[in-house]
This record gives C-alpha cells, sequence and structure tokens, in this order.
C-alpha cells in the first residue's frame, strides 16, 4: 500500500481508512489537505482490472450523468488501484432525480449500433466477453446465460435438472427477445442499490458502473432483485422513457441473470432463488 499511496498524484496524504466498497476490492478513504478522495486496491495478476470500470465512469461523465471522476490508476506490487474523487453522501432521498438519472444514461446510444463494449466485464468469479454483436441475444443469451449456466454446471451447483430447466427456459427468453425491439443503451450493467447514493446537494449519482451497451431494461430488472429503489423511481423512469409491453416478463430475465452471477459467486445460498425465477418464467413464459 505504501508503494501506491507514493505514486498517487495527490499531496499531503495525512490518513487512509478502509471503507465499505463492496466484495471485491478494497476500499479506502484518503485524506489529503486537498480534500478526500476515494481509493480502490485489488491483489490481481491483470494490470487492467478496472479498464472496463474506468471506461464506463468517463463515459458517465463525458454524457453529464454524475458519477465520481477517475484521477489516477495503475499497478504496483501485484495490485491494480483506481483513484477516484470522493462523493460526499447527503441524508435526503430523490428517487425522482436517481429516476431521471438513468434515464438519461440509457438515452446513451452505442455510436456503432451494435451490442456489447470495448472491454471485457471482470468480476471475482466470471468474466464476460463483450466483443460487439449485432443482436442483444448474442451477448445477453449466447455469451452471458449460457456461460453461466456452463459455470454452475462445472462447479456442481446446477443439477441435470437444473439444466433441464434452463433449456426451458433459454427457449422462452430467445423467443421473447425475437419479438421485442432492443436498442443498444448504455448501461450501468450492475444497477443494485449498493452502487448508487445521494448527494449532500441532494441530486443522486452512480458508482461501481459494469459498462455495456445493451437492451435498458437488463438494468431495470437488476434494480428489482435486491431492493432499496423506491416505487417513486420505477414510476419516474417510466413516464420518461416507457417500457414496452410485456415488461415484467422480460425483467425476469434479467433478475435470473443476477442471481445466476450470485449463485456461482456465493454459493447454494442463491439456489433456492434461481429456481423460483426460472419457474416463473417456465409458468409465464
Amino acid at each position: 500500500m505504501e508503494n501506491i499511496l507514493k505514486n498517487l498524484p495527490v499531496e499531503g496524504i495525512y490518513d487512509i481508512r478502509s471503507v465499505s466498497g463492496g466484495d471485491v476490492n478494497s476500499a479506502y478513504k484518503v485524506y489529503t489537505n486537498d480534500g478526500y478522495y476515494f481509493l480502490l486496491v485489488k491483489e490481481t495478476n491483470d494490470p487492467n482490472f478496472f479498464i472496463n470500470e474506468i471506461a464506463g465512469l468517463n463515459l458517465f461523465i463525458a454524457n453529464d450523468i454524475k458519477a465520481p471522476r477517475v484521477i489516477a490508476n495503475g499497478y504496483i506490487d501485484s495490485k491494480a488501484y483506481l483513484l477516484l474523487s470522493f462523493l460526499e453522501e447527503g441524508r435526503v432521498s430523490n428517487f425522482e432525480d436517481l429516476a431521471n438519472l438513468i434515464v438519461k444514461l440509457h438515452k446513451v446510444q452505442s455510436k456503432n449500433n451494435k451490442f456489447g463494449f470495448d472491454y471485457p466485464y471482470k468480476g471475482s468469479s466470471i468474466s464476460f466477453d463483450n466483443t460487439y454483436k449485432d443482436t442483444w441475444i448474442e451477448i445477453f443469451l449466447d455469451t452471458r446465460l449460457d456461460e453461466l449456466d456452463q459455470n454452475l454446471v462445472d462447479k456442481d451447483f446446477f443439477t441435470k435438472i437444473d439444466t433441464d430447466n434452463y433449456k426451458k427456459v433459454r427457449k422462452i427468453i430467445e423467443k421473447e427477445l425475437l419479438n421485442h425491439t432492443s436498442q443498444p443503451s448504455l448501461l450501468h450493467g450492475d444497477l443494485w442499490s449498493g452502487n448508487f447514493m445521494f448527494l449532500s446537494d441532494g441530486t443522486s449519482a452512480i458508482f461501481d458502473p459494469s459498462p455495456l451497451y445493451g437492451d435498458r431494461e437488463f438494468d431495470i430488472g437488476i434494480s428489482t432483485v435486491f431492493g432499496g429503489f423506491d416505487q417513486e423511481f420505477y414510476k419516474q423512469y417510466r413516464k420518461n422513457f416507457p417500457l414496452e409491453d410485456n415488461f415484467s416478463l422480460r425483467l425476469e430475465f434479467y433478475r435470473l441473470y443476477f442471481l445466476m452471477i450470485h449463485l456461482n459467486k456465493f454459493g447454494q445460498m442463491y439456489k433456492p432463488s434461481v429456481y423460483e425465477s426460472m419457474q416463473k418464467i417456465i409458468k409465464h413464459g
């Protein structure tokens, strides 16, 4: 850590304190004579571990979407690090503003009109190729869900019954998405309640993205898994950017994805939730 601090482009560091920063990275609040910064550190053999997140945050800022600014990044002593501006949290929730922020995010479209991203998704338990594709099905179903299914089989988290259910679910998803118009919107990619905050000036911000260009319902579906989003958020979002018919079934596709991610990462405690989500899709599809 000492070598990382020496290489940060800030002066007058007088304290550094560990803070909550998720389960992937170590996170710190860096105190300097000029103010505070947020530092993420990941022990890894990949010097480019943060490249996807950096690209996402830079895109957010470029499109006037409030998020931490990237100050510096590097790789020292087998540790990747990312230094960000520090956002001051407020005490007042403003879900209407958050909805407007996500609408603004989702109205940013891929310049090549394709689905994917410039850099791959890198998680602690699984990674995904984000190579640009012509259709959302190729990214979401062929690349992500199928890869997750195979990983869960390899880890013995999926039995034959589970894989049979997945095959049924896959057919339903493919059929529904073929009949749905998907646009390559800029997505947060991991939009749960731990990745947004309300600031001291009354506005909202998003952070810790896993960005890609994809169907905007992906973000909305993920946001419903663990709660934390007031109903005012969904009301305001749909008022400004209505969802197409039958969206409730498609949101379940993305809940299933997020639950499969957690099953792959944390183990059997998520198995009942994955099973229940599959059954909902089979029943209503």
